[in-house]
């Protein structure tokens, strides 16, 4: 388990989205990246992973599904989970890595892709 201050986190998870290659950052509309320590009960549900722990989740509408009627909404978001980052990296480099991993596998459902899909990439 590796501990580390809202700060510290925050920094890391900032540098993981500077390393975004630029095609995708000029291709990410109308999305917020924010960190909390633990998911809600709402959102295990949500995310149809109860009983597995849940790194990351992406709530609202991806790329694909919008059409000319999608203005005006509130940004969707992608939520990092501090704690459960933590707890399960061995070190603070696995921790880095897990957090890049976590930010691509939450863009990739911006983009539309599906779990199946993301499985299905490797990276």
């Amino acid at each position: 388990m590796v501990e580390l201050s809202e700060e510290q986190f925050e920094k890391i998870v900032a540098q993981a989205l500077d390393d975004m290659p630029a095609w995708i950052s000029y291709r990410v509309q109308n999305l917020a990246v924010v960190i909390h320590p633990w998911p809600t009960p709402r959102q295990i549900q949500k995310s149809q992973k109860e009983g597995k722990m849940l790194l990351g989740l992406y709530e609202g509408i991806p790329l694909t599904r919008r059409g000319h009627g999608y203005r005006l909404v509130p940004p969707d978001r992608i939520t990092l989970f501090q704690q459960p980052l933590q707890r399960i990296a061995r070190d603070e480099e696995d921790l880095e890595r897990l957090i890049r991993r976590t930010v691509i596998h939450e863009i990739g459902h911006h983009f539309g892709l599906s779990e199946k899909d993301l499985k299905n990439l490797d990276f």
